[in-house]
This record gives C-alpha cells, structure tokens and sequence, in this order.
C-alpha cells in the first residue's frame, strides 16, 4: 500500500485519490462549461476551443488540490468521516475560489467569468464530496489490510504494535500477533502471542500474514530466527525492522530502535552536486516568491511591533548552522527587550510570559520567522531543514542525545518536517522527538520532500497549529 518517491514513502491509496480528484476538477470545469451553454452547442464548441481554455483547465485543479492539501485532505494522518471532510472541505474550496480570484486578476485571459467559475465549483464541491464517499466505503473493504505478525513481545515491539493500532493514514493494519523469542520479557498480552510449534513461514501462511515486522534490538545468539525471516522473504512475505517501520508509517527515525550499521548501510543521505544545486535553486525561487507575497503582512508586523514596544523592531541571535558554523538569525522581535535579562538562555514556552501581544499573534501564525529569508539569500539557511539551535542548547542536547549533530550535516530550515509534525521544543525530551523527525530529512530529503513540507506549513500557518 506504500511506494516511494525521492526515499519518502507516499501512500498508493493517497495517490490514486489523488489523481481520481484532479480528474474530477477538470471534469467540473466541463462540465459546468458545457451546462452554462446548455442551449448552445456551437458557443459550447467556441468556448473549450480558446486558446486559453487549457490554462483555465490546468489552473483550475492545480489550486484545489493545493488548497485542499493545505487544509490537510491528503495528509498521511487524515481519515475522517463524511460530515468533518464536509467541514474540511468547505474552507478548502473558499480558499481555492480566492486563489483562483488573484490568478485570474494577474492573468485576465484565463477567466472564465463568475457565473461559470461558480457553477464549477458547486459541482466540484459535490462530485468531490461523492468520491470521498465512494472511498471511505472502499477502505472498510478488508482485502485492503496490511496483515502483520511481528517478531518480539519487549518494549520496542509493543511501540510497534501501537503505532500500527493508532495508524490513522489510509493504511489500515491487522495485527495477527507475536512471537515470543526464547528469555524475551514480554509487554504485550499473553493473548497475542502466537504458538511457535511451526516455523515461521508456517505460521504466517496459517494466518495469511503479508508482512513481518523484526522489533527486537538483539539480533545476535541462535534464538534469533534469521534463517527462517529469509524464507519469509524468499516465498514473497515483507520482512521489515523496527527502524525502517517507522520511518515508513511516522516519518521518523527512532533513535531507541536504531542501529548505527543501519544508518551506515542503509540508502539516503543525498548530499550530492545535483541535490545541492536542486536545492539552492529552489530555496531562492521559494524565498523570493514569499517575500514579494509577504511584504505587506511584514509592513503590518513592523509597525505593530513598534506601537507596542517600540524598536527595535528585529532581533538578531547566535544560532548554529551546517558544519556547526556560527551564524546571526533574523527575526521579528517578539518578547520583551528584557526577556532574557540576567539569565541564561531557555526554552520557548506555552503561553511565555515574556512575550508581547503582537508576538503571540505572529509567533502562532509563524509571521516571526519571515525575516530569515535574508539569511536564505545568504547562504546561512534553507527554505526547508532542520530549524537552527542556538549554541548553549546545541551543547547541552549533543551531550545528552544521541546521533544529534547529524542534524547540522545540511542547512537549517525555516521551515522544517519537525517544525510542521511538532510543537516549538521546549524541553530535551521535546528536543529528541523533533531530532527523529530531523534524521528522517536529512536522510530523505529531497525536491519532493521540500514541496511537501512546503504544502504542510501552509496548513500550520492556516490553522495555526504547532505554535508556541
């Protein structure tokens, strides 16, 4: 039920959805075309026989999809039901309808008109509405369950068993059970662990299993049945470790199932010439595009800054970018200019007490973070990475977190994976589920990857979530 594309893993289901929606956009635009001249069939053959009718077709999907996975409706956690993807759907499309409102003010010759662009998008809101529908009841079929036994009844197999139990994605998991190994600590219930009279093969062919997931972290000793997860694997049955479980089905790389030959060996890690130049390019393509497009919000944040607390309006502080270079990050000041004041550095907190009314406003819209783009055109930063730390909590969490500084092999973001799956860190521990986030960029990252988080924090700045 998963592909990849660029290493990240992308749901099949997703991107049939996907497509069947593009599909029904462009049908829509037809069709409500084809309903506006209804008593015509020459003006209907004219109309469709612009030249500009194929960028209004283009356009047209390319903008609903985008708003709709802004509100997240092809996220890899959304499955809901019909009446909350009606309450998703509606802002989605109201979003839609004003893009397509200033695409079609820069570019006039591909309006439609009112009338036929709000025809197009009634239909589309419903036939929509009855795809999703028609899907939701297709993914109740059970012939779409992943059927998994894993290996391993600890700590690390129970961590498992619960990611798959509360997978909410599209991907649907049926747990057969467990197998125990010999002086294995169980975590789990006696009731889910299976007989081992059979070998393995055996066991997943009695219960139809399609998959074995290994969550063990001792591999070594002869109680290990690594001869019997071959064939597993030689008659067609998925074999997966605990490691690359989750970075399939969380989009992180746990650092309690990690094994550093893993990171060694495995694939990933692109810091190539052409990856590099990729990046660069879209770096300045992105900063730029959001620069011209922000530039009045930055205007709006400057004076509102300066009527409540006066200048300076930015603030400029030490953080640590790649290689463990020095550099100046620009922000939007957003606490008191005494926040800091005699004390030494800390976490940023929910509700800080330090900060201003305008800084929380613009710190959970993320509006803070918008200066940082002179630090992409300079080289400092990425449009996409790892969000830059400064040095005093650098220190601390390299001393205590493992495999931490493989972070600052790649530019710091301003945006980031991390930054859209979890909330501003506040404590080490905050800092450890952010770093698994972060290991799965840096080892995954990709033009395809950046687009889609680009896409997520379009969504964590409309819907505010994430925020401290």
């Amino acid at each position: 039920m998963l592909f990849r594309i660029s290493n990240h893993y992308v749901s099949k289901t997703v991107s049939i959805l996907l497509v069947a929606e593009t599909l029904v956009f462009i049908a829509s635009v037809y069709i409500g075309v084809a309903i506006r001249f209804f008593d015509g069939d020459s003006d209907f053959q004219n109309f469709i026989k612009m030249d500009n009718f194929f960028l209004t077709t283009f356009s047209f999907p390319l903008v609903m999809v985008f708003s709709m996975s802004a509100f997240g409706m092809y996220k890899h956690n959304y499955r809901e039901d019909i009446r909350n993807t009606f309450l998703r759907l509606m802002p989605s499309f109201a979003l839609g309808f004003g893009i397509l409102t200033l695409v079609f003010y820069i570019v006039p010759d591909i309006y439609i008109g009112r009338g036929i662009l709000g025809l197009v998008i009634i239909i589309a809101a419903c036939l929509i509405l009855l795809v999703r529908i028609i899907f939701y009841q297709l993914f109740k079929l059970e012939f779409l369950e992943s059927r998994i036994i894993f290996i391993g009844c600890g700590t690390l197999a129970k961590e498992c068993r619960d990611l798959a139990m509360h997978n909410i994605s599209y991907h649907k998991y049926n747990i057969v059970g467990f197998v125990q190994l010999p002086g294995e600590a169980s975590s789990i219930l006696p009731s889910t662990i299976l007989p081992t009279v059979n070998s393995l093969i055996s066991l997943a062919n009695e219960y139809n299993a399609n998959e074995v997931i290994v969550a063990v972290n001792n591999r070594r000793g002869e109680s290990f049945p690594i001869q019997e997860l071959l064939v597993c694997k030689l008659n067609g049955i998925t074999v997966t470790d605990a490691a690359s479980f989750f970075e399939r089905e969380a989009c992180q790389i746990r650092l309690d199932s990690l094994q550093p030959s893993w990171l060694v060996f495995g694939g990933g890690f692109d810091q190539s010439f052409l990856r590099s130049f990729i990046k660069r390019i879209f770096d300045l393509f992105a900063s730029t595009i959001i620069l011209i497009v922000s530039i009045p919000v930055m205007l709006i944040t400057s004076l509102c800054i300066y009527i409540e607390d006066r200048t300076p309006i930015f603030y400029r502080q030490e953080r640590v970018g790649m290689d463990g270079h020095l550099f100046m990050v620009l922000k939007f000041r957003s606490m008191r200019n005494d926040a800091e004041k005699g004390m030494k550095p800390q976490w940023a907190a929910a509700n800080d007490t330090r900060t201003t009314k305008v800084g929380r406003i613009i710190r959970k819209l993320r509006i803070d973070e918008l200066p940082q783009i002179i630090n992409v055109f300079k080289g400092e930063m990425s449009f996409v990475g790892p969000r830059p730390e400064r040095p005093f909590f650098v220190k601390q969490l390299y001393e205590e977190v493992p495999y931490y500084n493989v972070r600052h092999c790649i530019k710091p973001g301003i945006t980031g994976l991390a930054q859209v799956r979890y909330q501003y860190g506040a404590s080490v521990e905050d800092s450890i589920q952010k770093l698994q986030y972060d290991l799965y960029y840096v080892k995954n990252n990709s033009l395809f990857l950046d687009v889609l988080i680009l896409i997520d924090t379009f969504q964590v700045v409309i819907l505010g979530k994430g925020s401290r």
